[in-house]
């Protein structure tokens, strides 16, 4: 079944990334304006929620209810509070300022997974902290007396998406270089008793053809049954910019093509959770971000219940 895309935000400016449902909205970030906005699938309109935001890209809601942020463009984890303001989370791994974060997940114990890859982009202001030898996944762990990051892939050259299983034994990332030599993979890491990284499995390779290299996965999320819906693919190569549905081994059960720039972003909303949203970048043909949804995916998203305390 083909899926009919709708756009129901845009065109913007440059790409739009992070989504996010509140339980009534769903929350996107347009990284290079810096903003936050809102869109209400009731009044088919959307809003500011947040303007300043240093070209944040993944958001997340934790455990909790509250909305965090990976503002690449100051080189840390933020928790936007309700009264406007953003509260830093610890950005230095082993005494050193991390790079350039693009995509976070919570776990269930409220510890924020996030993908830290470099950035060409520099960050405002003076350039004091050079950025680390490695781009690897981190762990924020917000339940420790002072806030504690810890490395967890030391294989990662380019990570950018990532999402964790159901059962939060196996955590996806997505290795996206655009270097023509570089690795374009989805991966599987097991994750350990002790909370430590396995070795991957590849669960899907993306390569290059005579246009130049494919491009790998920008984002992904789960739906109910575990399944990975990922985000891959533009104009310039390959097969074209898509939504792909992946089993957890990595068998491909469908791909749908994305209508317009790089696909970047997906997540489930609206009723029931049964529509997917979808966030295009920057294309060759475009050069704008727009917000989409799905609305016969045939699929819904995993349950959420965030609550505050």
């Amino acid at each position: 079944m083909a899926w009919e895309f709708e756009l129901v935000a845009g065109p913007f400016k440059g790409p739009a990334g992070g989504l996010a449902w509140d339980g009534e909205a769903m929350l996107f970030s347009l990284i290079s304006a810096g903003r936050i906005l809102r869109y209400d699938p009731g009044s088919h309109s959307h809003t500011e929620v947040r303007k300043w935001t240093h070209r944040t890209n993944g958001i997340a809601f934790s455990p909790k209810g509250y909305l965090y942020g990976a503002q690449a463009g100051a080189r840390r984890i933020v928790r936007f509070n309700d009264d406007g303001s953003a509260a830093p989370m610890e950005h230095r791994v082993g005494g050193r300022v991390h790079n350039h974060p693009n995509d976070l997940v919570f776990d269930r114990k409220g510890r924020i997974w996030f993908t830290d890859p470099h950035s060409s982009i520099p960050t405002l202001g003076p350039q004091l902290d050079p950025p680390l030898e490695h781009a690897s996944v981190l762990c924020l762990d917000l339940e420790k007396s002072v806030d504690h990051i810890s490395r967890m892939t030391f294989d990662t050259r380019a990570p950018l998406g990532l999402a964790l299983s159901t059962d939060e034994k196996t955590l996806y990332v997505s290795e996206s270089s655009e270097e023509p030599d570089g690795r374009r993979e989805l991966r599987a890491y097991p994750i350990g008793a002790n909370g430590a990284l396995g070795s991957c499995s590849v669960l899907a390779t993306f390569g290059g053809d005579h246009r130049g290299p494919h491009r790998g996965v920008e984002g992904m999320c789960l739906d109910a049954e575990g399944n990975i819906l990922a985000c891959a693919g533009w104009a310039r190569s390959g097969p074209g910019p898509l939504v792909y549905v992946f089993t957890p081994s990595g068998r491909v059960l469908e791909s749908h093509p994305v209508p317009a720039g790089n696909p970047m972003k997906c997540a489930f909303g609206d009723a029931g959770l049964g529509t997917l949203y979808v966030t295009t970048g920057e294309g060759i043909e475009d050069g704008e971000g727009r917000l989409y949804r799905v609305r016969n995916t045939g699929r819904k998203g995993l349950p959420l219940s965030p609550t505050r305390g």
